[in-house]
Order: C-alpha cells, then sequence, then structure tokens
C-alpha cells in the first residue's frame, strides 16, 4: 500500500503485535478511554537537546499548495482545490473535505459551486497571493505555533515553480510576522532523490537558512526529510541510499527531522527491516500517525505501543523526538469538537516529549486542518456535502483548533498544567450550560454618553444614549487570561472588530472567535479600555463619540477609556 500525505490510509498496516492491537481498537474504544484515565503520568525526561526552534516548541506542517486560475502562480490552475486543475472547482470537481473559512483574505477567486448555504458566493483563497500567506502566518503567531515546516516536494517536475516561489513567500511572512519555519523534503515518488535532493538544497533551498526565521536546533539550521523506510512503492530507496542523504546534510551542517513510519523502531507494519541505522542516524524523529488513530482509544493505545517505547529508544539514542499530533478528519467525522486532538496532546506531552509536530496546518484536501475552517453550514456552499466544524452537533469558532493547538503548546511548554481534559471552549467565551455572564454597560470618557448596538444591533456600536436600555447592554464573558467577549441585549450577537478590526465594532456574529475578543484593561483612574485581539489596537470611541467605536488606537487616551457600568 502506498502511503503520502496526500492518501489517508484507511487500515493499518498489518504486520507485528503493535499494529494488531491498534485493529482492534474499534469495538474497544471506550474501554481503553477508561483504563488511560487512571494511568500515572509519566516523569519528564531529559531532552538530547535543549530548548531551540523545534525542541520544546510546536510544529506545524505547511503545505502553501493551493493555486486559483489568474492569481499568477507558473502552474496556472486549481492547484489541489480541484481534482481537474485546468475547470474551477465545483460539487463534480472537487478535492478537499472542508472548506476554509474565507473571511480574513483580501483577494479570493470565484469557483464553479453554488453560493454558501447562508448567502454570498462560494470563493478560495491562492497560496500564492502573499496576503494568503501572511493571514496564515498571523494566525500562527497569534495563536502559538511556534515553527512552520513547509512541505517540499520533487522540485524537478512541472509544480517546481510554483514551489520554489511559496519558498520565498513563506520566507517572507515568517520574517514579517516573527515565526520561524524550515524546509520539509516529501520524497514520496521521488525515484532519483538521493542526488537530486542534495543539487535542490545546493542551489535553491540552502539559501533560506540566511534568514532570521529560519529554523536553527542546537545552532544547526533544520531540515526535514519525510519518507525514509515507508514499507511501500511510493518510498523505494535503500537503507544505504538513505543514511547516505541523512550523512551528507549532516555534514553541512544541518539538524536532521525524520517523518518516518509509525513502526520504526520495531522494523514490522508500515516499516521495512533493516533500516535501524537510517533512525538512529536523525537528530529528530518524527512518527507519521495518520491512519493509525481515529478516536481517542486510539490515541490511548497508541501511547502504550509507540510513544512511550520510542521515547526510551530516543533517549538510549540521544535522538529527539517529535511525534505528531492529528485534529482529524473533519470529513470522517473524527474530531469530537476537540476531545480526540486534546488526548494526543495529554499522551505525548506525559510521555515527556521534545516536541510536537501538528499534521496539518492548511490540508483541507484531507480535511485535518487546523486553519480557520468554515463553523458552520451557513458558511459552506449549499449542496457541497461538505461538513463544517460543528458537524457533531457543537457550535466551535472557526479558530478553535487552533486555540486548541496553542493551548496544547503551552502545556508542552510547562505552562498549563497536564491535564486530561481539555481546557479550549469550542466557542469562546461561551458560559457554562448556557450562562449569560455578567450585564454591563460602558460609558465613555470622550463624552459620557453610553455605547449603545444601535439600530437592534443592526449597526456599529457608537456612544451616544443618555441612558442605559436593553440596546446598551451586553453579556461580558470572561475568555480567559484577561480576554473578555460582549454578547449584545439588543440581538443576542457577539461584538466583533470586523474586518481584522479595520471596520467598526458591530455585534453580528453568532460565536466568538479571535476578532470578537477583546483584552480588558483595568486602568489607573478606575475606567476600564479594551484592545482587540483582532489586531492589537485599542477600542475608541471615535472623534469624542461622534462616530462609532473602532479598534485603531495604540495607546490609551480619554477616547479610549469607559466606565463599565455593573447592571
Amino acid at each position: 500500500m502506498d502511503v503520502s500525505r496526500r492518501r489517508f490510509l484507511s487500515t493499518v498496516v498489518a504486520g507485528g503485535s503493535a499494529t494488531a492491537g491498534l485493529a482492534a481498537l474499534g469495538a474497544n474504544a471506550q474501554s481503553a478511554r477508561a483504563s488511560s484515565a487512571v494511568a500515572a503520568p509519566q516523569a519528564a525526561v531529559p531532552a538530547a537537546s535543549g530548548a531551540g526552534d523545534v525542541v520544546g516548541k510546536v510544529s506545524v506542517g505547511y503545505q502553501g499548495w493551493f493555486a486559483c486560475a489568474g492569481d499568477g502562480a507558473p502552474i496556472n490552475g486549481w492547484w489541489h482545490w480541484s481534482q481537474n486543475w485546468g475547470q474551477a472547482p465545483s460539487p463534480s470537481n472537487n478535492a478537499i473535505k472542508a472548506w476554509p473559512d474565507m473571511r480574513e483574505y483580501s483577494r479570493t477567486y470565484p469557483t464553479a459551486y453554488p453560493n454558501f448555504n447562508g448567502g454570498g458566493a462560494a470563493t478560495l483563497f491562492s497560496s500564492y497571493d502573499q496576503q494568503t500567506v501572511d493571514t496564515h502566518f498571523g494566525w500562527m503567531k497569534t495563536y502559538g505555533c511556534d515553527t512552520a515546516a513547509l512541505q517540499r516536494f520533487n522540485p524537478n517536475s512541472s509544480e517546481g515553480p510554483t514551489r520554489d516561489a511559496m519558498a520565498q513567500k513563506v520566507r517572507n511572512s515568517a520574517e514579517a510576522k516573527g515565526v520561524k519555519f524550515y524546509i520539509m523534503y516529501d520524497i514520496s515518488g521521488w525515484s532519483n532523490m538521493q542526488s537530486e535532493i542534495k543539487t535542490d538544497w545546493t542551489n535553491k533551498m540552502k539559501a533560506h537558512t540566511a534568514s532570521s526565521a529560519y529554523a536553527k536546533q542546537n545552532g544547526k539550521p533544520v531540515v526535514c526529510i519525510w519518507g525514509f523506510g515507508f514499507n511501500d512503492n511510493n518510498h523505494t530507496f535503500s537503507a544505504a541510499a538513505c543514511l547516505d542523504v541523512i550523512n551528507w546534510f549532516k555534514g553541512q551542517g544541518c539538524y536532521v527531522i525524520g517523518g518516518v513510519p509509525r513502526e520504526w523502531r520495531t522494523g514490522t507494519g508500515g516499516s521495512r527491516a533493516g533500516y535501524g541505522d537510517v533512525y538512529h542516524a536523525l537528530n529528530m524523529i518524527s512518527p507519521w500517525m495518520v491512519g493509525a488513530i481515529g478516536n481517542a482509544g486510539d490515541s490511548d493505545n497508541a501511547y502504550t505501543t509507540y510513544t512511550v517505547p520510542d521515547q526510551a529508544d530516543c533517549n538510549a539514542h540521544g535522538i529527539d523526538y517529535q511525534p505528531c499530533v492529528l485534529p482529524g478528519d473533519v470529513s470522517a467525522r473524527q474530531r469530537a469538537h476537540g476531545d480526540f486532538m486534546w488526548r494526543q496532546f495529554y499522551n505525548v506531552v506525559r510521555a515527556g516529549v521534545q516536541g510536537v509536530y501538528i499534521s496539518m496546518f492548511d490540508e483541507y484536501g484531507e480535511g485535518n486542518q487546523i486553519a480557520k475552517t468554515a463553523e458552520n453550514a451557513s458558511q459552506v456552499p449549499a449542496g457541497s456535502g461538505l461538513y463544517a466544524l460543528d458537524e457533531d452537533g457543537t457550535p466551535c469558532s472557526s479558530d478553535y483548533y487552533l486555540r486548541l493547538t496553542g493551548d496544547g503548546g503551552r502545556m508542552l511548554k510547562g505552562q498549563l498544567a497536564l491535564t486530561a481534559t481539555r481546557p479550549t471552549q469550542p466557542v469562546v467565551g461561551a458560559p457554562p450550560s448556557g450562562g449569560s455572564g455578567t450585564v454591563v454597560s460602558f460609558r465613555s470618557r470622550a463624552n459620557s454618553q453610553y455605547v449603545t448596538a444601535d439600530d437592534a444591533g443592526a449597526s456599529p456600536l457608537i456612544a451616544n444614549r443618555a441612558a442605559v436600555g436593553g440596546w446598551e447592554q451586553f453579556d461580558l464573558i470572561d475568555a480567559g487570561g484577561g480576554n473578555v467577549n460582549l454578547r449584545a441585549h439588543a440581538n443576542n450577537q457577539f461584538v466583533c472588530a470586523d474586518n481584522a478590526g479595520a471596520s467598526p465594532l458591530i455585534a453580528n456574529r453568532a460565536a466568538a472567535g479571535q476578532w470578537e475578543t477583546f483584552q480588558l484593561v483595568h486602568n489607573s483612574g478606575g475606567t476600564v479600555s479594551l484592545k482587540s485581539l483582532a489586531n492589537n489596537l485599542y477600542v475608541t470611541a471615535e472623534n469624542a463619540g461622534a462616530a462609532p467605536l473602532v479598534a485603531n488606537r495604540t495607546s490609551i487616551g480619554p477616547w479610549e477609556q469607559f466606565d463599565l457600568i455593573t447592571s
């Protein structure tokens, strides 16, 4: 069976007791969860390497391989959006399993899909647009994704020029947003890999290591090679060839990560036998778990079967260990509103791993992306058959899996206590059991008028009311970390710093995400200010309160201060 990251394994490759153990999990998921709930957390183990850009960090796989007709990309087509790249994607020409949340892209491309169920054209983004990559890396920075692993397949094809350009765009965004990146070669199907990967690194990719944003570990530029040792017809490289490539990169002064089969340690099942020296030549081992786990019970079994003994083997050989964590395939309904992903975080952190690799950031083609995704049916094209994040009946904000990743990263770094209970709410600020939070009103110091969700919430917020009524009342909901959400009594919608804060505040969102979250700042004089997480700017009663509230101030003055009135 061929393995690549364009194809999920629907079954576990036969062979070896470890794999056989996973095969029986479907019927025993509940018992696996029950037994693991009482398992004692493992003591942390010393890392082979000190903290760097991958050790002690969360890395995310970044495909960057979506293009659209008319975007200027050399590939000149609907790259990875449709089966036939020469035709616009449609219900009959579809290559994705989930639809992205399109609200933050400044340039989008019309498709042949029907309009969204909630109205509006079904458009898609192009990774070839620098603004798209900037948006993605901005999310990484905001939500605690430390390092991006740019996927690079065989560049000696018609896709090569587009992939070359994407490397530069990723570098630009990483530098601009303060996120690290490294090159991750996927050698699937690359017949002349042994020589050509060296040429590609020397002539093209090595130049990017000069970037201040290029990931370093132990003072060395990081490179990952995914595909050594897989036991299928897509990865037929000999052990000698693989070892030669690893040693060559190490000779170039690189820190080398290997994306390897989950059975790498035993040389059974999905791993070729006799590759032990290949795996142990790596600086870091990152086993591929896609297809091995699909629910929390599978994760518990993998913890025992793979993670704990893998970590012990890596410790014994002075190798860093970076297991992957999966959000789950939306189309296969694996996610369980975050419980599946959190169980993996818990299991790998309690095993004392050196890093975490998220599979993947933007893989809408396989439905296992953490990037912002359609929240509900209103944001999905009519008749597409695609599920949104609320597929199991639990509302989820579009950024939920980014927030979950951020919290998992904090647990990895010891900033959050080890916990098997997911601390991250699917919707930011949703109070327990439907509670409403504290009812408040805001009186602007700019003009001593109360803030109102005018026109029953249909118009932007503005400070122009002399007294408090229903439109001037908001539920103040604790979003954690000193942050809050505001839900207007005028229409029961969350207040949003729309258009990433470029537009006035308006109460028009059914769920709270980043744009609907504000840091509540308590000023020395007893007033409060609101700092928008959409753009890290302060909310002001513009024009001394005569204009709508907008988040566009870098500091706090009288117009940015409000009296917080508790009802």
